[in-house]
């Protein structure tokens, strides 16, 4: 099943990408767009820097790195489960890149092929 391109679609997409930050960070997106095409989802975002994460991107960038990182995948096993319960999908793979310095992600969900 693929979704459909719609301000409908866009704004339940929306509600869940902020609802799995929130849970996750703290806070929701600053800025957010999504694109639907076949079987891509594409959630282009800028996120709001938190205080922990300044704190160690300050004292121990290593570490602060590695959380991302650790926190990227958590991201991505939660929203690909929020998107198969919401809307019964089924997601072949969820890639992500996310640069700590600009708080710039790219999340690409790529359904599987019925």
């Amino acid at each position: 099943m693929y979704l459909t391109d719609s301000n409908e679609m866009k704004k339940k997409l929306t509600i869940i990408y902020n609802e799995v930050c929130k849970g996750l960070f703290g806070a929701g997106t600053t800025l957010l767009k999504i694109e639907i095409a076949d079987q891509f989802i594409t959630f282009r975002t800028k996120h709001r820097r938190t205080p922990q994460s300044l704190a160690l991107e300050c004292e121990v960038p290593a570490l602060k790195r590695e959380v991302d990182f650790q926190m990227s995948q958590i991201f991505k096993k939660r929203i690909k489960e929020f998107l198969e319960q919401e809307f019964d999908l089924k997601i072949e793979v969820i890639l992500r890149d996310y640069d700590y310095a600009t708080q710039w992600s790219v999340t690409e969900v790529i359904l599987a092929e019925n």
